[in-house]
């Protein structure tokens, strides 16, 4: 029986409207040989094209009035996800896909993370900008989230930090190979002061790059600053592929 290939993604609040959810199928669509479907989880499915199946967000019972932590990713793991069987590559909304993706799907591994782009190597914490899993197979992560979140709080800061730890606390973590999912603002950008005539570049090996932080693809595009140390000067090829 041919297993199921699932694109997830998520969108909540105001932060991205539905164009960010159809630019992403697009980018799939165009990287992907494998067949796929794509799932959206969301709280508002207006102007969400057909061809992404939209599901509301699974209920997480927390406080509402929490600092935003994406705990609510978490909801991806839940041993019963209206249903759905096969293997999910979660992305993010806000990544850019400059190459072929099926070795997302092809890989061997029961958990696939990227590795967190810090300076501190010894940590073990992933980037959940992009993951993949076998749908139903790791709801033990969710169901002792729930249970025990006071106590899970206190100890990781958000949804990426405790997912990795949960998933290597049953020893089956593991990374994406490192050149894969390269971060804009760290492998794409030169460090101050080259940054300042330096244009942002592709990696070698690249298939996704990430955003995080201050920077995001529109920002990458026109170029500009975040943080006073970090200038980035236009990178008009992201606007080539994010679309």
């Amino acid at each position: 029986m041919k297993e199921n290939n699932y694109i997830f993604c998520m969108k909540w609040g105001t932060l991205y409207g539905a164009e960010y959810v159809n630019r992403l199928y697009s980018m799939v669509k165009r990287n992907l040989t494998h067949d796929f479907k794509m799932v959206c989880f969301t709280d508002d499915e207006t102007g969400i094209i057909d061809e992404v199946k939209c599901y509301p967000i699974p209920e997480i019972n927390l406080d509402s009035n929490l600092p935003e932590r994406m705990w609510k990713k978490l909801t991806t793991l839940k041993e019963d996800l209206y249903g759905l069987e096969g293997r999910a590559l979660f992305l993010d909304l806000d990544i850019v896909i400059v190459d072929n993706i099926d070795c997302f799907f092809e890989v061997e591994g029961e958990f696939r993370i990227i590795k967190d782009h810090s300076w501190r190597s010894w940590r073990i914490t992933g980037n959940s900008s992009v993951y993949r899993f076998d749908i139903g197979k790791h709801g033990y992560v969710f169901d002792d989230f729930i249970a025990n979140f006071d106590e899970i709080r206190k100890i990781h800061r958000n949804e990426q930090e405790y997912l990795t730890h949960a998933i290597n606390d049953k020893g089956k973590l593991q990374y994406w190979p490192t050149e894969w999912c390269p971060s804009f603002k760290y492998d794409c950008i030169s460090r101050f002061p080259l940054a300042v005539w330096k244009k942002p570049i592709i990696p070698e090996g690249s298939k996704i790059i990430i955003f995080h932080g201050e920077i995001n693809p529109h920002k990458a595009i026109k170029g500009g600053r975040g943080k006073w140390y970090r200038y980035v000067r236009p990178a008009p090829w992201v606007a080539e592929y994010w679309k």
